[in-house]
């Protein structure tokens, strides 16, 4: 039975996050933070994305629908050279990584010099070479983990860093234990902040990083939903937090219940991971990391405008 009573009590105080305001200090400009969400862009120059299958794997696919998602709204397009899907598979050298990212950077920045673009990478020989073409931003999914040079490439930079939770590796994940749902959020909360310990001992500024908390990396299935639901609980690490739930297998489960048991490829979950992104942006995220940017946009800009009335 429902009680009216508790019904509106509730809708009167919707438990949607406040987000603070600050400016994320990238490598040669400020970036505001919190009046509106900032949309981060994938581009993938890898041909085994999990997400979009290798289609932009030649340099000049991969710079057309780099500007493409700058036309659509993306504040920052994130190049990435190697996949981080699930499973065991050919590590990527240093080499082939910046001869995929670079020329995509650099043709971006020569059509829209002012174009902020991130390089999604945990090598720090990739990062060097991507800051050095232009990159304002090192997104790194280990969290400075992976390459120990990496935070005195960013500190030496001065640029912007998003510093990810991750656990394990991509090969380790299948066979992680469970975690109980009470569990997950604090596991992200007190890894996130070695991590961010960490890189400010290894000379990284407070106002050069974003925390992430790593959905679907080594968060499995159901665990997602839980690391989402308790997302504002991280805003308490004083850092802006960015969100990847784009395409992410978790909503493909969920999706599943509605096919007949069959997951939903990747490049069918736009309209679960619009519902995911919202979700994120509600509990507290500054910055979203998405696949389709001009739905995630409008979307954005629907959430932003229900946080308005909360300011």
């Amino acid at each position: 039975m429902c009680l009216r009573g508790v019904y509106l009590t509730r809708m009167a105080k919707m438990p949607f996050a406040l987000r603070a305001r600050c400016d994320w200090k990238l490598r040669t400009r400020a970036l505001p933070l919190g009046e509106r969400t900032v949309v981060m862009g994938v581009l993938n120059t890898t041909p085994d994305s999990f997400s979009d299958g290798g289609a932009f794997d030649s340099p000049a696919a991969a710079i057309e629908h780099g500007l493409r998602m700058f036309e659509d709204g993306a504040d920052i397009v994130d190049i990435g050279g190697e996949s981080t899907r699930p499973g065991k598979h050919k590590q990527v050298g240093v080499r082939e990584e910046i001869d995929r990212v670079l020329p995509v950077l650099k043709g971006i920045l020569r059509h829209r010099p002012g174009a902020i673009l991130s390089v999604d990478t945990y090598k720090s020989q990739t990062a060097a070479a991507a800051l050095e073409a232009g990159a304002e931003i090192v997104n790194d999914v280990s969290g400075f983990l992976w390459d120990e040079s990496m935070a005195q490439v960013c500190a030496g930079a001065r640029c912007g860093v998003v510093l990810m939770h991750t656990r394990g590796r991509p090969e380790e994940w299948h066979a992680l234990p469970p975690l109980d749902p009470h569990q997950v959020v604090p596991i992200v909360k007190e890894a996130l902040q070695r991590r961010l310990d960490e890189a400010l001992k290894g000379g990284i500024e407070q106002e050069q990083i974003v925390l992430d908390p790593g959905f679907g990396f080594g968060i499995i299935a159901e665990q997602n939903y839980s690391l989402l639901a308790g997302l504002d609980e991280l805003t308490s690490l004083g850092r802006p937090l960015l969100a990847g739930v784009s395409r992410k297998s978790f909503l493909a489960r969920t999706l599943s219940l509605l096919y007949k048991g069959k997951d939903v490829p990747a490049d069918r979950r736009g309209n679960a991971s619009l519902a995911a992104v919202t979700a994120t942006i509600l509990a507290g995220a500054h910055l979203v990391r998405v696949h389709d940017v001009r739905p995630s946009r409008e979307a954005a800009a629907i959430a932003d405008a229900i946080l308005s009335q909360r300011s």
